[in-house]
Formats: structure tokens, sequence, C-alpha cells
């Protein structure tokens, strides 16, 4: 018997609660609203305020900038799915003539596609979506600085040009594309382009005096699909909870963990830092905790929605400041204060409904030359391989329906496993992209390249 999850216990709210007023008090935030995510649901939520009263609550909206690309990545993953386009079409096949190069949709998506940081002209933030009517005007004469592939560049004139993909292929406005086919299906009815009340205004603090003045709320125009959108905590709990587990009516959990691979170089810094970025999401090693997610900055609000898939915690962070709190630290200390107070309960143990005798023949110790390794079927019905102790080179395998096994990350990635038999039915050895795995190191009775010595294993005498 199983004691269901229950709301965060007395001691983790109280330790999110003062993380959340840290941050507010010295972040000289205005108001800085949070919210944790475990098991798929909203657990806690939290405010601070610099007005006396009410604070607000998981209803009030925020500007939550570049999570909106997360957002528009999505719509480009359903085109994918549906087979409108492949990751690997230069946008120039559906969008000819913006000048993009021969960037590919999916190195768009990384952040890979050469592209400047920014649009020329008046800081669009800033200024009225209306001075940049068309992508020419988005783009400029210089769009491309850098070789496409070749490196990470972040890149918000990119996702401006998928979002115009989304609406080249789908005969309607990016706006109009996002609700039908992700807010609406995942219940997200306080998310959108343009503020609905109750909501807050934007605010710059003085970095030198405890003043502040309000920033302007432009519409992005042709931008909006970079950085426009608004939410709220509620609503952004539910989307976490979304990327995490997938909604087959939105995106399934396989493009999701697709999101979530690396897709671009990491700068050196990056590098460094243990941060990558994938499809419309960041990913960064933190104390070894792995968290995805994505970060957000535009005049007057602050946003981050971060997750830990292993934990299964989220977290979703907004303030209406320019500058101040750290708000993606925060959100990964508000994961790692809950994840640490009440680690996860794991799933109860279960055998297998069923099992394939000739999956089963092949599980246990493996040689690759001298090098002891295991394979072992897990409840997932996928195959796992690596080394028996330390490091080196380790995988998932899924089951192909013609008794092979391909590989699904790292040095295996792609690379087929299959059993070789002997004339009898017997597994002789294991090939993996050429590499031989046989029962017993340098099994004499195997097919081992290069052959055995027939006079086998010996002393130095």
């Amino acid at each position: 018997m199983t004691t269901p999850q229950e709301e965060l216990l007395p001691g983790t709210r109280r330790a999110l609660l003062h993380r959340i007023a840290v941050a507010q008090a010295e972040g000289r935030a205005p108001s800085l609203v949070a919210a944790v995510v475990r098991d798929g649901r909203a657990v806690w939520h939290g405010s601070r305020t610099s007005v006396d009263g009410h604070g607000p609550d998981e209803n009030v909206q925020y500007r939550i900038g570049s999570i909106t690309k997360t957002f528009t990545a999505v719509l480009v993953l359903r085109l994918r799915d549906e087979g409108a386009l492949d990751l690997e079409d230069p946008l120039e096949k559906h969008l000819p003539g913006t000048g993009a190069g021969e960037a590919t949709v999916a190195q768009l998506l990384a952040h890979t596609g050469g592209l400047a940081a920014e649009s020329p002209g008046p800081w669009w933030e800033r200024t009225p979506g209306a001075l940049r009517p068309g992508l020419t005007d988005v783009l400029g004469d210089q769009p491309v600085l850098h070789k496409a592939g070749r490196r990470f560049h972040y890149s918000n004139p990119g996702y401006s040009l998928l979002g115009a993909l989304v609406e080249e292929l789908r005969g309607a406005p990016w706006d109009d594309v996002l609700r039908r086919e992700v807010l609406e299906p995942l219940g997200l009815e306080r998310t959108g382009i343009r503020p609905e009340y109750p909501h807050a205004g934007g605010w710059a603090v003085h970095p030198w005096a405890d003043v502040m003045m309000p920033e302007p709320t432009e519409d992005f125009g042709r931008m909006a699909a970079a950085g426009q959108l608004w939410s709220t905590t509620g609503d952004l709990a539910r989307f976490a909870a979304f990327l995490a587990r997938g909604d087959d009516r939105v995106l399934s959990a396989e493009s999701l963990r697709e999101m979530r691979t690396p897709a671009a170089p990491p700068e050196l810094t990056d590098f460094v830092e243990g941060s990558a970025y994938g499809l419309g999401l960041r990913i960064e090693n933190q104390g070894g905790r792995l968290l995805v997610g994505h970060s957000g900055s535009v005049p007057g609000f602050l946003a981050s929605l971060t997750l830990s898939l292993a934990d299964d915690v989220a977290a979703v962070v907004l303030t209406n400041c320019t500058s101040g709190p750290m708000v993606s630290q925060v959100g990964a200390d508000l994961v790692r204060i809950v994840a640490e107070a009440e680690p996860r309960i794991p799933e109860p143990w279960r055998p297998l409904p069923e099992i394939d005798r000739s999956a089963l023949e092949l599980v246990g110790q493996w040689y690759w030359g001298t090098s002891p390794f295991a394979l072992r079927l897990t409840a997932d019905g996928f195959a796992s391989l690596g080394p028996l102790s330390g490091g080196g080179r380790r995988s998932r395998f899924r089951p192909n329906s013609d008794g092979t096994w391909t590989g699904l990350e790292g040095y295996f990635a792609g690379e087929v496993l299959r059993a070789v038999r002997r004339p009898d039915g017997a597994v002789d050895h294991l090939d993996l992209g050429s590499f031989v795995f046989t029962r017993q190191p340098y099994d004499q009775e195997a097919a081992v390249p290069g052959g055995v010595d027939p006079e086998g294993w010996r002393g130095i005498g």
C-alpha cells in the first residue's frame, strides 16, 4: 500500500517563502511571484510585493519574454510531426527570399543559424513593432554573422523567422495558431500576446537609489514569436508539467525529449558552466542536477521556468522589474529545496508483464576485448549497455521489429546492436557498429576479429 503525495511539508513551504522573500528584498523587485510543480501539478504558490495588502496570486499576468520561444518551438515541432516540414529543411524551402541564407529549421531552433542576436534599428523591445512591418525590417541588410551550424549564437530574429514559418504553413497569424494548438488544449487561459486584467505593470528600478519608473509596454509585431507573451505562474506551472510529460493533443513525450536534447555546439563559457541549448530549451548542470527550461527578459519583466526531470519538480519565477533578482538562480534554488527536503518517492518495482525470450537470452555480462560490460532489459522495454564499473561508453537501446536494437544516446547513438548466432542458434557474440562483445574475454569459441591465440591466456613464465 502506498501513501498518496500530499502538499509540501510546512518546513519546505517556509524555505520556499524565505528564498523568494530574499530574492525580492535583495533584488529590489516591485513584486515577485513563484510556483512549484511536483508530480505534474502545482503544489505551492508564493509572492512578495512592495505594496501593502493583497499580494499577486497565480492568476496575475506578467510578461515572460523569451519563454515565448519555447512555445514557438512547440508549434514548429508539431509541424514536423505532421510531416509539413523536416527540421533539416533550409528555411528558404518554405520562406524564400528572407536573406537568412541556408540556415535550417533545426539550426534556427537551436540558435546555430548564424543570424545576428538582435534586430537592427532602435531597441526593438522598447519601440513599436510597426517600425518593423516586414521580415526584411527584422533582419536588416546583414542578417548572417556566422556560418550556419558552426556555433551557438542566440538570435531573437531567428525566432521571428520561425513565427513567420508557422504563419506560412498554417495560413493564420502566429498567435491564433498558438491559441488554437497549444494554449486551449493545455488550459492556459491566462496566456496571450496582450495583457488582460489583472496584470502587473513593468518597472525600471534605479541602480543606486530606491526609486523606480514605469517601462513602456510595446507590441513587438513581427518579433512577437521571440518574446511577446504574457502569462501567470498558474499557467506556466501547467506548461511546465506538459514539458515534462507531454500531451498527445499538443506534442508527444518523444518530441519533447528531442527538444530537451542538446542541439548546439556550446561556447567555451557554456562548456565551463555546464550548459547547452536544445530546440527551444536551455539545459544546464547545476550542482550535479540536470535542469531544463528557459528564462525571459524584456524591459520591465524577468521570468524563469526550470525543470528537473529526475526529481519531477519544476519552478516558475516571475517579477516586474527590468533587472535585479536573478530569477533563473531563484528557480533552480526552489527546485533544489523541494528535491532535497522531500526526495522523490520512486514507483514500486514491478515485474514486466511479458518478456521476449530472445531478448532475455542477451542479458548479463559481456566483454569488449577485456572490458566487462552489462546488458540489462529495462522496465520501459528498452535495453541498456554500459561498463560494469567506472566511466565509459554506455547507451540505452530501443528494440526494432527485426530483433536488432538501435542506440539512443552517447557514442552508440544510432548504431545497431544485433546478436550474431551460430549454426545451432546459440548466440556467438553481439555486434555493435563492428564492436564485438563476447561472453568471455576474447572468447576462443566466438568470432573475434583478428582471432584469438590458440594457446589462450598464460602467465609470464
